[in-house]
């Protein structure tokens, strides 16, 4: 019987020609042991990987904790040796237990007329001391410490300081109880989806950071779609996909931000499907972003999709006009720098599609007058907003406008435009916004009635005469009429 060699006998190997009989048991007990580390091998490469360098391999014998496989050539078995010696290591310590031995037959030719098959026999892992030069991955094959748990999170992102308003109330309101009680309401998982610069990414780690503040136990966790798939595929490099899934599974709250960037990619998606479906049965909470729709993402597995859809899909809009003009105020509050209302207000008209832009806008004014030594003033705001969004040409103004401008000028609320009462402190209002509709929009007295609560023509048509006696002969009306019309070209 020969013996079996340590990595420093490797240059003196022996050649052997045909080895004894083995029994049924040694064979059978491989095939077992075999099978079970080919189940593990398979969920951590790729099909034809695993068709090309695994399945060829055969399981001659197991005895004591050591398996002996025989492969076809010794290019084979230094293929095996440089690119899957953790994996095989790994696996085989969890199905024999640490400290379990792999050897491995080599064959060197066949006899062509005896048919006696000549092999070598060479030790496994003789790289295994240069294991500690891998690139080290986020994950390891043990949970760490909470202590010592990295949330990738911005403590800034809190509740307090998200501006929250009509476009965003669904996702806002939802955030918070998930905060309150992960795992525990009927939102989960939790979708946030609207275009880029809108919040989602402000709004979720605020959720993560209540959690936090909330129970330093959990195992909050913040990721985007995009680094979810580099640590997948480094994963698979370097043989620790199953450490990669253990890690991510044994998190209590799991982040993932810009979901839309999993499209395409096929063994990601498969990843993160086994990801979700392990969570959520045991009750952990998952938050997703997204700048669609779920059922709107092209390239992604419908049954992703549908998990995608169990709980809450909450949208935020385009901030509205009173919104903007909010995050101006409270960012330059934040600031420590006092800014008129009315560039507030120019800012608030001119930037409407981002939150991020806004804040951006806001930052460079603040800048040039800090730093600069400037004044705060439209003309600055102009220039600031020249440099950064191109030419500002005048906005066309909207009845909503209109409404916004009329009802913050004589402090009543846009409702009370639109409603039935016919007290003169809300009469007037009206009225005057019915004449700046007309004087500064395209619609007809018709349509402008439609907005001001379903009112017919001649009413509005009445409240525009009116206006324009009050302009000869009432100078306070006068003034208000030529304030909102400056504010409103600006």
């Amino acid at each position: 019987m020969l013996s079996l060699f340590s990595s420093s006998e490797l240059e003196s190997v022996r050649v052997e020609h045909q080895q004894p009989a083995l029994s049924s048991q040694e064979t059978d007990d491989a095939t077992a042991v075999w099978n079970r580390c080919l189940e593990i091998i398979r969920d951590n490469i790729s099909v034809q990987h695993f068709r090309t360098w695994f399945e060829p391999i055969k399981p001659i014998r197991c005895v004591n904790r050591e398996l002996v496989l025989q492969v076809p050539s010794q290019f084979f078995y230094e293929w095996l040796e440089e690119h899957y010696y953790g994996l095989l290591q790994k696996t085989l310590y969890q199905v024999l237990g640490t400290g379990a031995r792999l050897k491995y037959e080599v064959v060197v030719e066949q006899n062509s007329e005896t048919l006696e098959q000549r092999t070598i026999r060479l030790p496994a892992f003789r790289q295994a001391g240069s294991a500690v030069l891998q690139t080290q991955l986020p994950f390891s094959p043990t949970a760490p410490e909470v202590s010592d748990f990295t949330v990738y999170m911005n403590r800034r992102y809190t509740f307090d300081n998200f501006i929250a308003g009509e476009s965003n109330q669904l996702a806002y309101s939802a955030a918070q109880a998930v905060a309150e009680q992960p795992g525990k309401t009927r939102f989960n998982p939790l979708v946030i989806y609207g275009a880029t610069g809108l919040g989602k990414t402000h709004l979720v780690q605020a959720i993560g950071n209540r959690i936090l503040e909330r129970n330093r136990s959990l195992r909050v966790l913040y990721t985007t779609s995009e680094r979810f798939t580099i640590e997948y595929i480094n994963a698979i490099q370097h043989n620790k996909v199953n450490e990669f899934s253990a890690f991510y599974r044994s998190v209590d709250v799991l982040i993932v931000d810009d979901i839309q960037f999993f499209e395409g990619k096929e063994k990601t998606q498969d990843n993160f499907f086994h990801t979700f479906n392990a969570l959520h049965q045991l009750g952990k909470q998952i938050i997703l972003t997204s700048d669609r729709p779920p059922k709107e993402l092209r390239d992604v597995d419908e049954r992703l999709i549908s998990r995608f859809q169990w709980g809450l899909i909450a949208d935020i809009q385009p901030p509205d006009y009173e919104m903007r003009l909010a995050i101006l105020q409270r960012k330059s509050q934040d600031e420590g720098v006092e800014i008129p209302r009315e560039v507030l207000e120019y800012i608030a008209r001119h930037v409407t599609t981002s939150v991020r832009e806004l804040e951006g806008c806001l930052i460079s004014f603040i800048a040039k007058v800090s730093l600069d030594g400037r004044l705060p003033s439209i003309e600055l705001a102009k220039e600031v907003l020249r440099g950064l969004l191109g030419p500002v040409e005048t906005l066309a103004v909207t009845i909503d406008d209109i409404k916004n401008a009329v009802a913050a000028h004589y402090n009543i609320s846009v409702s009370l435009l639109e409603g039935k009462t016919r007290k003169h402190e809300v009469v007037l209002p009206r009225q005057v916004a019915m004449y700046l509709a007309k004087q500064l929009t395209s619609l007809s007295l018709k349509s402008i009635g439609l907005h001001f609560g379903g009112r017919d023509h001649t009413t509005v048509l009445h409240s525009i005469q009116m206006v324009e006696d009050y302009l000869t002969t009432d100078p306070a009306v006068r003034q208000a009429v030529e304030q909102l019309m400056r504010k409103l070209k600006m």
